[in-house]
């Protein structure tokens, strides 16, 4: 059995040879999210993804969701290669605009009778880009669709609220039924130090995809979950770029060298492990500070229990958006895979 995120995360960290979490960056790191919260940039509902998602009282909304996250992974481009482009969106945006396109075009993206079954020359359509370019792994994006399909309509009635509904309200039931029940979310690796071997998890799709749920739903109904601060960070090949940016996380020369090289990271070597699984620890100690400095000071009038990895993971992902060119010079790991 793997250990889980959080503990991953802990563990890789305490034992990495190539990157490192930095106590002067998390403080950093941790008053520019304060600010967030602050400002009100950062809250439920607030999310820069959120308006390419369903709206809260769309009955299709956690299907849709579980399409997208099923989906929700390897958008880079390699260098040098044109992007694909859906609207004029690149990467997850323009993912969520063609899943909106042919939903628009009465294709029920939302129900598995229909994705179970999806063909390739369907999925070609579905996603065909503003150019010629097209969508990385398209073999395996149909693959996840037609198992998530099959798991969702020989156990779950046909829907995705049946499999959140049955965890009544709890998000650490929900992240160990998905990955149990869906191969594809099955984010694990292997980690070695000298004395031992540990079976690690990073699970980015199906925490984001819980977090999602609990985005989208405000965190009422079907997304209100009593612990949703057992969810961590999502970790993925951009959030690494921000914390480096703030001086949370450091990488090794050795390391660095390679990511400037641009040489792809295979999926589950060590430095692709660390790369995650520190980001996940560097998220849990920004979160642990944020708390602090709320607790330490009630003239704030903020709540520390609303502050949580989910939360600080939306404002690490915008900001690197919104600081693309400040960010450029820091390289970010590239590694095909379906995992994120």
């Amino acid at each position: 059995m793997a250990l889980m995120p959080r503990e991953s995360g802990k563990l890789v960290a305490s034992l990495a040879k190539d990157v490192f979490i930095e106590k002067e960056g998390i403080k950093n790191l941790a008053l520019a999210v304060l600010d967030g919260f602050k400002t009100r940039k950062i809250r439920p509902g607030n999310f820069s993804q959120v308006k390419f998602h369903p709206k809260r009282d769309d009955p299709r909304a956690a299907d849709w969701i579980f399409v997208l996250d099923t989906l929700n992974f390897s958008f880079w481009t390699e260098t040098g290669a044109k992007k694909w482009r859906v609207n004029g969106e690149t990467g997850y945006f323009a993912f969520c605009a063609a899943i909106k396109r042919a939903i628009d075009e009465g294709k029920p993206m939302w129900d598995p009778k229909y994705y179970s079954q999806i063909t390739q020359q369907d999925a070609e359509v579905i996603f065909r880009g503003d150019d010629d370019t097209g969508i990385p792994l398209m073999q395996d994006r149909l693959t996840n669709l037609h198992e998530a399909g099959k798991v969702l309509l020989n156990k779950y009635q046909g829907t995705f609220v049946r499999l959140v509904e049955s965890c009544g309200g709890s998000a650490d039931k929900l992240l160990k039924l998905i990955v149990s029940e869906f191969a594809s979310y099955r984010d694990e690796a292997d980690y070695e130090d000298a004395n031992c071997k540990y079976r690690i998890s990073i699970y980015k799709r199906a925490q984001i995809l819980i977090g999602d749920i609990w985005a989208c739903f405000e965190g009422r109904g079907l997304g209100k979950f009593q612990d949703i601060d057992c969810i961590t960070m999502f970790a993925d090949y951009r959030i690494p770029q921000v914390l480096v940016h703030f001086g949370a996380m450091r990488y090794s020369n050795l390391l660095m060298n390679k990511l400037k090289s641009d040489e792809p990271l295979k999926q589950g070597s060590r430095e692709e492990v660390e790369l995650r699984a520190c980001s996940i620890e560097a998220v849990e100690q920004v979160c642990d500070e944020v708390r602090r400095l709320i607790q330490a000071d009630s003239g704030m009038g903020l709540d520390p229990t609303a502050v949580n990895a989910i939360a600080i993971d939306h404002f690490l992902w915008d900001y690197r958006r919104e600081h693309a060119e400040e960010l450029e010079h820091i390289p970010f790991h590239k590694t095909r895979t379906i995992y994120y």
